[in-house]
């Protein structure tokens, strides 16, 4: 089945079977870019029409499209976190915010693709693939929403979004025992290697739950670098990533108060370079 869209006219009604041919919109007027600002990770989930959302995961495609708008104003362009890191392991990431969207909802090929690449951006969503064009029955109240599947995973990475793993099931990791915590680390990552033909390099955790346990299991994985949300003061490092949540409430002017906040008090770390492999002594988190 197609997704859920609001973009049918850029998309059709089969999304996945070639990259949406979406035409660029014309760039703003820039504003000035602040002296001394830092790169960091906005985090969103699902984008579809705004309603019944008692976890507070929805953005309206049109609320999206106002906070892309408003970053291209300020100069800014949103890019995967992978990309991002790599730029800021050679001091290139000062017109870069890092775009993530959790639990690889469906409306993502539909709404969200479209409208981030009309604005010139990549982002990286973090997917589910025991959870393959299932639904998100991890949130008790709902509603209920579709995943994505195979094809429009693979349709995604096609059309210049980052694959990552978001687990197997959407699992708390600092909960299970040491074979459930491989099994939603490690086999997770080889599913989605497999999947879409690409190495898999990043990871978030569920829930953005993350202790050293998990963090370090995460490395060993062979993954370059993990998402929280506001991990533990001691823990810091690729493997701990600290993101900003953005939500349908965040108009103009909480977006870019969240904007000029975001580097100081969601900080990202130094990345080595180049950014940190498999192996005791790589990204350990501290």
């Amino acid at each position: 089945m197609p997704p859920d869209t609001d973009t049918t006219a850029a998309l059709g009604t089969t999304p996945w079977r070639a990259a949406p041919r979406v035409a660029p919109r014309p760039a703003p007027r820039a504003l000035p870019r602040r002296a001394g600002a830092r790169s960091w990770i906005a985090m969103y989930h699902s984008v579809t029409a705004h309603g019944d959302d008692p976890y507070q995961v929805t953005v309206s495609p049109g609320r999206l499209d106002e906070q892309l708008g408003r970053l291209r104003r300020r100069g800014l362009r949103g890019v995967g976190v992978g990309e991002l890191l790599a730029a800021r392991a050679v001091g290139a990431d000062r017109a870069l915010v890092g775009l993530t969207f959790d639990d690889g909802y469906r409306d993502f090929a539909g709404n969200a693709v479209p409208l981030l690449r009309a604005h010139g951006c990549t982002a990286t969503v973090f997917v589910l693939p025991g959870r393959l064009g299932g639904e998100n029955d991890w949130d008790p109240l709902g509603p209920r929403r579709p995943l994505l599947d195979a094809a429009a995973i693979r349709w995604a990475a096609d059309a210049g979004m980052e694959i990552a793993s978001h687990g197997l099931t959407h699992t708390d990791l600092t909960r299970v025992d040491g074979a459930r915590l491989t099994a939603e680390v490690a086999e997770s990552r080889a599913r989605l290697t497999e999947l879409t033909g690409r190495t898999v390099h990043g990871f978030c955790y569920p829930y953005g739950a993350v202790d050293r346990r998990a963090a370090d299991a995460v490395r060993r994985a062979g993954y370059r670098y993990a998402c929280a949300t506001a991990p533990d003061r001691m823990l810091s490092g690729v493997f701990a990533l600290p993101r900003v949540h953005i939500g349908q409430d965040d108009t103009d002017w909480r977006f870019t108060a969240k904007s000029f906040l975001a580097p100081l008090y969601r900080p990202l770390p130094p990345v080595p370079f180049p950014l940190p492999g498999p192996g005791p002594e790589a990204g350990e988190a501290s």
